[in-house]
């Protein structure tokens, strides 16, 4: 049977040849990436990846405060990326253009999803007994 002892830093030592790997995928992807939306999914990935180093090192040093940095880098890679998309759909660079009144919206429970707001308020503007129309 082989100790712990033995086994945990064979077990470190593959962990970080593994992330290492991915490291260099990850960085490929970033550089080579065809679109905005795949370089920012490399991105998130090697925040992931970096988590997975930070972990590794406390396992093998001990030292605790390695996975409140880890932690700490989480959240801050989980908001940069959470900015990253919504930059993307503001400007519409994800290949897919967004409807120019925002997103779609049901204003009832059980509306027709296919019916956007546009067609709505003019549909409205049309049987509006007050003559007003689109304001």
């Amino acid at each position: 049977m082989i100790a712990a002892d033995t086994i945990i830093p064979m077990a470190c030592n593959f962990a970080l040849v593994v992330l290492g790997i991915s490291l260099l995928l990850t960085v490929y992807r970033v550089v080579r990436g065809p679109t905005l939306p795949d370089r920012v999914l490399a991105l998130d990935m090697l925040v992931g990846i970096a988590i997975g180093f930070i972990a590794v090192i406390a396992i093998r040093t001990g030292y605790t405060l390695y996975v409140d940095i880890a932690i700490s880098l989480g959240l801050v890679g989980f908001l940069a990326t959470v900015a990253f998309a919504r930059f993307i759909l503001a400007r519409g660079i994800g290949g897919e253009r967004p409807a120019e009144d925002g997103p779609l919206l049901l204003l009832e429970i059980g509306g027709d999803p296919k019916v956007d707001r546009k067609d709505e308020r003019s549909a409205n503007a049309a049987n509006d007994p007050s003559g007003k129309g689109m304001e």
